[in-house]
């Protein structure tokens, strides 16, 4: 926990010196037991934005490569991400977001908070996609409060495509939780639904982005 508490005041005090973010409704995050953060998806640096300023230990999944990197650069990353308790997944493996989806639950399981991008994959044209039904399961499975978080800005950090990052200021919003009934992992694939809709509506009200009924898509797969 001290590596996790000390990685997390230097992030949050080179972001806030750097970008100056406006950081909005902080109270609406559990005080205690398990939660759910789904936020929007606009950058790289979300997840770390995210676990930085969240009051609470957040565990985002991370892609898979973060934790194999070669060299002195490849362990400073790995030691960054697990320092933050990411959690790493093959991209596009299907067996292996299953065993992600398992992890969180353990997480939950231990009263500790985990993050989900409904959306999957970030936006590059800033449009709010249709959310992919695994919140709605990890909600329904476990009965975790959700707590929907609005990201505005954070595109201008690093633009996609690009490798460097600039220093821009950006908005979080923490909107209030959302209470579903726990249904465990027996139900039905339109409650899963509902739910994951319900997730993407108030995501929605929290950032005033466009949105588009359609799946966003990763690069590799267009």
């Amino acid at each position: 926990m001290a590596l996790y508490d000390l990685t997390r005041v230097l992030t949050r005090a080179t972001i806030a010196g750097l970008c100056r973010p406006t950081v909005e409704g902080l109270e609406n995050v559990p005080a205690r037991g398990p939660f759910i953060v789904a936020p929007n998806h606009l950058s790289f640096l979300d997840s770390v934005i995210v676990q930085a300023l969240t009051p609470r230990p957040v565990s985002f999944f991370a892609k898979a490569e973060y934790f194999t990197g070669k060299g002195v650069r490849g362990r400073l990353t790995r030691q960054f991400f697990e320092a933050v308790h990411s959690i790493p997944v093959e991209r596009g493996e299907q067996a292996a977001s299953v065993q992600a989806l398992k992890t969180l639950l353990e997480i939950l399981g231990r009263g500790d908070g985990v993050g989900i991008y409904p959306e999957g994959t970030r936006s590059r044209d800033g449009i709010l996609y249709r959310g992919r039904t695994g919140v709605g399961w990890l909600a329904l499975t476990t009965g975790a409060p959700v707590v929907p978080v609005g990201i505005t800005g954070t595109e201008k950090l690093q633009p996609a495509g690009r490798n460097t990052v600039k220093a821009a200021h950006f908005t979080l919003r923490f909107g209030k939780p959302l209470h579903f009934e726990k249904t465990g992992p027996d139900h039905s694939l339109p409650a899963r639904r509902a739910v994951t809709d319900a997730i993407m509506d108030a995501i929605a009200a929290l950032t005033g982005q466009e949105r588009c009924a359609q799946y966003n898509q990763s690069p590799s797969a267009e």
